[in-house]
């Protein structure tokens, strides 16, 4: 079974949050959506990993607190990412487990690299690096099935968001044993 990642730019927090807000009630699962946004207050405590190539520069902080509070602070695996190049970064949900896997930083090429692993185009990849450098929200959400993916796109275009694409992936034997 394909399972399909829908991606979209919120430009603000506001409409972060009413997108975040219209998944859930929607039924999505909070573990199913993650959010990418640039940690533009510097409040959190974030490690770099100087000994290490796995992470390429990538590591996770210590607790997000405040500028994801509300709708978003309610997401798994809130943690803080120091990218090199593209600088201190907010993440939640699976993305942020996703892009600390693929160890994004240098020989990954940074953000673009991270997304790209994720099954995003290049060339999409590319904008939502542009879009996060500028201040803007990337938002994900794990679909499985086709009425799914249509019902979060349909979220996304309501809510104003923009550049909404798709990124399918195809499950492991054992991701389908485990839904069984």
């Amino acid at each position: 079974m394909a399972k399909t990642q829908v991606f979209c730019i919120a430009k603000s927090r506001t409409q972060a949050e009413q997108i975040v807000e219209g998944l859930q009630s929607s039924g999505f699962p909070n573990s199913e959506i993650s959010i990418l946004l640039p940690d533009t207050e510097g409040k959190h405590d974030i490690g770099h990993v100087k000994t290490s190539k796995a992470p390429e520069g990538t590591a996770t902080g210590a607790t997000a607190g405040g500028i994801t509070g509300g709708v978003i602070g309610l997401l798994a695996g809130i943690g803080a990412l120091a990218i090199p190049g593209v600088g201190p970064l907010i993440a939640a949900g699976p993305i942020v487990a996703a892009l600390t896997g693929l160890g994004v930083g240098g020989a990954a090429g940074g953000i673009v690299g991270g997304l790209v692993g994720l099954g995003i185009p290049e060339i999409e990849a590319k904008r939502y690096d542009e879009k996060l450098r500028a201040g803007n929200y990337l938002i994900a959400v794990h679909t499985r099935t086709d009425e799914e993916e249509d019902r979060a796109e349909e979220i996304f275009k309501d809510a104003g968001a923009e550049d909404i694409t798709k990124s399918s992936m195809s499950s492991t034997p054992k991701e389908e044993a485990a839904r069984v």
